[in-house]
């Protein structure tokens, strides 16, 4: 009990600090793909750093079977950081968290595709449920179009997100610490030129008031967040783990009304009730397994 106790401390702490990632960026005058970039390699040294602590070591054999796999999951992962901060600049945090959190649907709708699993009549009223919250949260519902652009890349964010987590399913089991290192060190890798190359003449000079909070997104919201999560995986069920993982997005939505001043229509809440209720809904088991 004591050790579940400390799990589920540890899920919920790292679902925070993941849930006010949005904030931080909001205050950082950086482009998105330095922030990404800084964010991959940041991170995978953490992580490094954080196993020769604990005198492990990273399986070489397993990272060499799903090699391809991880390059592949590492750069989408990339790719889908820049989607979701460039998100946050063109749309409040709030409504860009919330159609990031249509991945689990989008996962749900591909997996019949690419893992063959059945999709049941629960999962596609799921799946309606939460594009039609996406048409409120983007504010076409409101006969405005100013957060579309956010909302969509919101939407990309979520289906690179999608993508890493089916790829993630088609690899060989191996330690969650071991794929995250290659993954995230291969985003920084492959985001790095793109961020040197392209450069944002609207960027402002480093201050140490920069530097700090980028800092803080690379060590706290990457590698503690990550060393957080990864220490609580092992000791909950699969459950547990997919419905704290909302606890990310109900933050998100507080800070950015609490500490950005972003307004919450209706439309708002309603968008986020109907995305937020739809992606639990999926995660919730059906029929059979409900009563096991």
């Amino acid at each position: 009990m004591k050790e579940t106790n400390s799990a589920l401390g540890k899920l919920i702490a790292s679902m925070v600090i993941f849930g006010t990632v949005g904030v931080f960026h909001r205050w950082i005058p950086l482009p998105s793909a330095a922030v990404a970039a800084a964010r991959g390699l940041a991170g995978a040294a953490f992580l490094l750093a954080l196993t020769a602590v604990r005198r492990e070591k990273l399986s070489g054999g397993l990272i060499r079977r799903n090699l391809a796999l991880l390059l592949c999951s590492g750069a989408a992962m990339g790719a889908n950081w820049i989607a979701l901060f460039e998100a946050y600049r063109c749309t409040t945090v709030a409504a860009a968290t919330l159609c990031y959190y249509m991945a689990p649907v989008l996962v749900i709708l591909a997996s019949p595709l690419i893992l063959g699993e059945k999709l049941t009549a629960r999962k596609g009223l799921c799946a309606l449920a939460a594009l039609a919250g996406m048409v409120f949260v983007s504010g076409v519902a409101e006969g405005g179009l100013g957060g579309t652009r956010g909302a969509l890349l919101g939407l990309l964010a979520a289906a690179l997100y999608a993508a890493v987590v089916l790829m993630n399913k088609r690899m060989q089991p191996m330690p969650a610490t071991d794929r995250s290192v290659i993954q995230l060190l291969t985003a920084g890798i492959v985001v790095l030129p793109y961020a040197l190359l392209s450069g944002d003449g609207g960027a402002e000079p480093l201050t140490a008031r920069t530097v700090l909070l980028l800092a803080t997104v690379c060590v706290v919201h990457t590698g503690l967040a990550y060393a957080l999560y990864f220490g609580s995986v092992d000791h909950l069920p699969a459950h547990t783990l997919a419905l704290l993982s909302y606890v990310d997005p109900v933050v998100a939505v507080l800070l950015s009304a609490l500490l950005l001043h972003e307004r919450l229509t209706v439309f708002t809440v309603l968008g986020a009730v109907l995305i937020l209720g739809a992606a639990v809904m999926c995660e919730l088991p059906e029929g059979r397994k409900a009563k096991e």
